[in-house]
């Protein structure tokens, strides 16, 4: 099934309307679908590296909407299942710590999964999940979906097509690299 959807989606960045299905998965992919916009990103970038800026506004505010999708989804099925469940169980209190302490972190937990390989998608849910403030949410996604768009198509816009391998195989384990790096940094500086 990943296969099929895989297939479809790089099928779509030779479409005359591309931008469109970029605009569509970059949207569903920050709340249910498996397959990241890079896939479809990466191609229509190489093909067109004058529209590269357009390209990753497109998917950026696109996935940041998805985002808010993911949010609304964490946010319904909380309240409307998980809640009463939770206080059925005498667990509501519990949970009331969980939202507190994600939330407390909440800021770096959207970032990292923003610009990492973590899956975007389960971060949204658990945001709107928590109760996360909605504009600590959305200006945390606005960053880490611009780092990540921007500096995918920056790096195809200015290398091409050689640089299509790193991205698709490395990129990811640079932008956590580079999260561990900041987050220590950070820990140092405030632990020392």
């Amino acid at each position: 099934m990943l296969r099929g959807l895989y297939d479809w989606t790089m099928a779509k960045a030779e479409h005359p309307k591309a931008i469109w299905f970029l605009a569509l998965v970059a949207f569903i992919e920050s709340s249910v679908f498996p397959i990241p916009p890079d896939i479809l990103m990466i191609p229509m970038v190489l093909a067109a590296p004058r529209r590269a800026w357009l390209i990753a506004g497109v998917a950026t505010l696109s996935s940041v909407l998805g985002g808010l999708l993911g949010y609304a989804i964490g946010a319904f099925f909380f309240e409307s299942v998980g809640q009463p469940l939770l206080s059925a169980m005498g667990k509501a209190d519990a949970m009331a710590e969980f939202n507190a302490r994600f939330n407390g972190v909440g800021f770096w937990a959207v970032l990292i999964a923003g610009i990492t390989p973590f899956p975007y998608k389960v971060i949204t849910i658990m945001s709107g999940w928590t109760a996360m403030p909605l504009g600590t949410f959305i200006v945390t996604s606005i960053i880490a979906r611009s780092l990540r768009f921007f500096i995918v198509a920056g790096l195809l816009r200015t290398f091409g097509a050689p640089i299509r391998d790193f991205i698709e195989k490395r990129l990811g384990l640079v932008f956590t690299a580079f999260v561990v790096i900041l987050l220590a940094g950070f820990l140092l500086v405030r632990y020392l």
